[in-house]
């Protein structure tokens, strides 16, 4: 299972990539292979205001639909409407083609309380 070192994770499978000022959002293979095939992801509206472990959206798969964690606080600012179209990305490729959101944090010391890829592989291997 791929867990990229430059990006960090939140307890709720989502991971987050600093790009300058900005943050994109996605959720991880982790998550995408516990929930099986994606049919349809629903994402915020730009210019979205969300707060740190905030439900953002959802994606529904043909086993359940779970809710969209922010790992941070802050305006969306971008959306990845690829999605809407091709949910299926999502499990094809969860950290390149299929971010979800891309978010001006509000406090980037945010990002500091989120797990690195050791901290979480540990926490899923203990589910």
């Amino acid at each position: 299972m791929e867990l990229p070192k430059d990006l960090r994770y939140s307890k709720e499978h989502e991971w987050a990539k600093t790009e300058g000022d900005k943050v994109r959002i996605g959720i991880t293979e982790f998550a995408q292979s516990e929930l099986g095939d994606i049919v349809f992801v629903e994402l915020p509206e730009v210019g979205a205001e969300l707060k740190a472990n905030e439900s953002f959206g959802s994606v529904e798969s043909v086993k359940t639909v779970s809710e969209l964690y922010a790992p941070i606080s802050g305006k969306v600012v971008e959306i990845n409407s690829a999605l809407e179209d091709s949910p299926e990305l999502v499990n094809e490729s969860p950290y390149d083609k299929a971010w979800m959101i891309v978010m001006e944090p509000s406090d980037v010391s945010e990002l500091d309380q989120l797990l690195t890829a050791d901290q979480y592989e540990e926490m899923i291997k203990e589910d």
